[in-house]
């Protein structure tokens, strides 16, 4: 557990050292709240809150983006070597990348959180308890798509080729996700696509609790985006945190294990310039 907490304590630092990054990750959340403002107004018909509406998907994305990116910083260990002392240190390999994970999870939490702020001064209410539970999903989030980076992070071998797979990843995702247009305006050809995005339901889930729409029946649910009718049968927002368990279970097992027997010696790192 030592183990665990001096990594995550470690890349805590190395966040607030780098406030140029952080600074960065924060503008473009702001910039898509923006942009994306304009097309809420125009295709949220029916959404009694539609600038909230964005806020709460802005809000994980953000927390998505950060952890999915962050895995990076496994990388950025290799090129300084780093890493070497980590792997001769007597800890077993699967504490580093719980620990790695779980830095990656708490920053993207942390800079989610940030937005949650700014969104309070724009209109977003919240109470404690929904506010609570809010956070709990952002960690379970943050958690989830930290593994799916590490993972990703081993297995591409390259920080060039890790960036343009998170690249080509992210883009889909976030757009046919229902963040920033909502599920029901997308082209219904796309459906299928959407059903199958995990940040779809991490994102129905969120938006669920954070604007308080557990009040609200099956069909002004389906309506507002937080479920999905598929033929006779409806996915409702407590399906979706099931799914988003099933989904962090087993990312969490592969990175783990892609973690313990990645051979770091062949891992070659980009250097912009070169």
């Amino acid at each position: 557990m030592r183990a665990i907490l001096a990594i995550l304590n470690r890349n805590l630092l190395k966040l607030v050292r780098d406030r140029m990054r952080l600074f960065m990750n924060l503008f473009m959340s702001v910039i898509m709240l923006f942009v994306f403002s304009f097309v809420m107004k125009s295709t949220a018909v029916g959404i009694a809150n539609p600038m909230n509406y964005l806020i709460a998907g802005i809000i994980i994305m953000t927390v998505f983006q950060i952890a999915l990116n962050n895995s990076m910083n496994i990388l950025d260990d290799i090129s300084s070597g780093f890493m070497k002392e980590i792997l001769v240190a007597p800890i077993s390999r699967w504490q580093i990348a719980i620990g790695h994970m779980l830095s990656s999870t708490v920053i993207s939490v942390i800079q989610g959180l940030i937005i949650v702020i700014i969104g309070l001064f724009m209109g977003l209410d919240l109470d404690a308890v929904h506010g609570l539970d809010m956070i709990l999903i952002m960690i379970l989030a943050g958690l989830t798509f930290s593994a799916l980076g590490l993972y990703l992070a081993t297995i591409t071998r390259e920080s060039s080729n890790f960036q343009l797979l998170v690249t080509i990843i992210s883009f889909p995702l976030t757009f046919l996700s229902g963040a920033y247009i909502p599920t029901f305006a997308l082209p219904k050809f796309m459906l299928p696509i959407v059903l199958l995005n995990p940040l779809t339901y991490t994102t129905a889930l969120f938006r669920e609790v954070t604007l308080k729409m557990d009040h609200l029946s099956v069909a002004e649910q389906v309506k507002n985006g937080i479920a999905f009718q598929v033929g006779s049968f409806t996915i409702m927002p407590w399906m979706s945190f099931v799914i988003i368990m099933v989904i962090c279970m087993i990312f969490l097992m592969l990175s783990v294990k892609q973690f313990s027997k990645a051979d770091f010696s062949r891992i070659k790192i980009f250097k912009h310039g070169h």
